[in-house]
């Protein structure tokens, strides 16, 4: 096709418009065939990990002798004196910030900075002041079938209570926490009355970005999705009267992950060449996904079957509710929140108790765990990606 074949040239840079195709047709392609196991997906999700790591190889050349000394070792870690606080960040440059960019790089799907309204929080062990683990909220998607259908509003009253849902986009712990069921017991954090309180004193008296109106939100419910198919830390995560994931269905396989930062950056430079908006479009309010968007209109551009960016992975999706009477504020029924109001130390020693004592007296690997095995899995991504350049 001519238009495939085009070479353009636009502010100095060549933009082969053939091999721009053929890299999102193999990237698109990657997931097809192929059996959607957990460490299937991981790989997948492989390259867009590497390229995350490689762009905070500063952080951890600069910062990283300070960074790794707030990972404890597993000498250090008593687990019936484990002792959660809720730290937030408030400014990305700083300690705070730093160390929660440096543990998302311990995940295996690399993990979204999320966008809109944000509260992210690293969860301290005040008993050691060592990182049990990190919590991210942000702004839900405007659309999210199974969340929809099972609240059951319509498209106004999500519009107008959408402002009282957030979202989890990340959640859960590093080691040697995470080998003692650690992703439990921030998991179920999310719940704590700390957060929605902080949520209210940010968000109160401020203009929604969807609708340009003054809202007064109460948080009701907060929503988060596995990363790997069917979740084995959020399964069954209930502490009674506290704590409820209940499971709402799962994604319909869409998504753009297997596409890398570096060919999205070519694929707006295809848009901007058709003078299509979307190159630019990426403010929170002008769509639920804008990559995903923005691909569905170069894959028309490019002549794809945009049925491609359906990978098939399903990711399950749960709900917190917050209040008893969640259902009715969101439709619009009643007003006031009944919350079910527990603070952090209430939900810590029913989770202490329930998974993170039985595991770690089950399970000695934790105890062996050094800071070096965390440096180890902090740069394992980034030498990967050193090797293969």
């Amino acid at each position: 096709m001519e238009t495939q074949r085009q070479i353009i040239n636009i502010d100095d840079a060549t933009i082969d418009l053939q091999n721009i195709r053929k890299s999102l047709l193999t990237s698109l392609n990657s997931p097809n065939g192929q059996p959607k196991t957990k460490d299937i997906i991981r790989r997948l999700h492989e390259a867009q990990r590497r390229e995350r790591a490689t762009r905070e190889k500063r952080l951890l050349e600069k910062y990283g002798n300070q960074i790794i000394s707030y990972f404890a070792e597993g000498k250090e870690v008593e687990p019936h004196k484990i002792d959660p606080e809720l730290i937030p960040i408030v400014e990305s440059d700083s300690l705070e910030g730093r160390l929660f960019r440096a543990a998302t790089l311990l995940w295996s799907v690399p993990v979204s900075r999320g966008y809109g309204r944000r509260i992210r929080y690293l969860v301290i062990d005040q008993h050691n002041s060592k990182l049990i683990g990190i919590i991210g909220l942000g702004d839900p998607v405007f659309n999210l079938r199974c969340r929809d259908e099972w609240i059951n509003w319509n498209v106004q009253q999500r519009r107008e209570r959408l402002s009282s849902v957030f979202d989890a986009y990340v959640l859960g712990a590093v080691p040697p926490y995470s080998l003692m069921l650690g992703a439990k017991l921030i998991g179920s954090l999310v719940a704590a009355e700390e957060i929605r309180v902080e949520f209210r004193e940010r968000y109160a008296h401020k203009e929604g970005i969807i609708s340009k109106r003054v809202k007064e939100p109460h948080l009701v419910l907060i929503t988060t999705t596995s990363a790997l198919g069917r979740s084995s830390v959020y399964n069954r995560l209930r502490l009674p009267g506290n704590v409820n994931f209940i499971k709402i269905g799962t994604t319909d396989g869409w998504g753009h992950f297997t596409v890398t930062d570096e060919l999205f950056q070519q694929v707006r430079a295809v848009l901007r060449t058709n003078g299509d908006p979307y190159f630019n479009n990426y403010k929170f309010g002008q769509g639920p996904s804008w990559r995903l968007r923005a691909l569905r209109k170069a894959c028309h551009i490019l002549s794809i079957d945009e049925n491609l960016l359906r990978h098939g992975i399903k990711r399950e999706v749960y709900a917190i509710p917050l209040a008893t009477n969640w259902r009715e504020i969101l439709l619009g029924r009643e007003t006031i929140p009944e919350y079910q109001s527990s603070k952090v130390s209430e939900i810590t020693m029913a989770a202490v108790r329930r998974w993170v004592i039985p595991r770690s007296e089950k399970a000695s690997d934790w105890s062996c765990w050094s800071r070096q095995n965390t440096w180890d899995d902090l740069t394992k991504c980034l030498n990967r990606s050193n090797q293969e350049t």
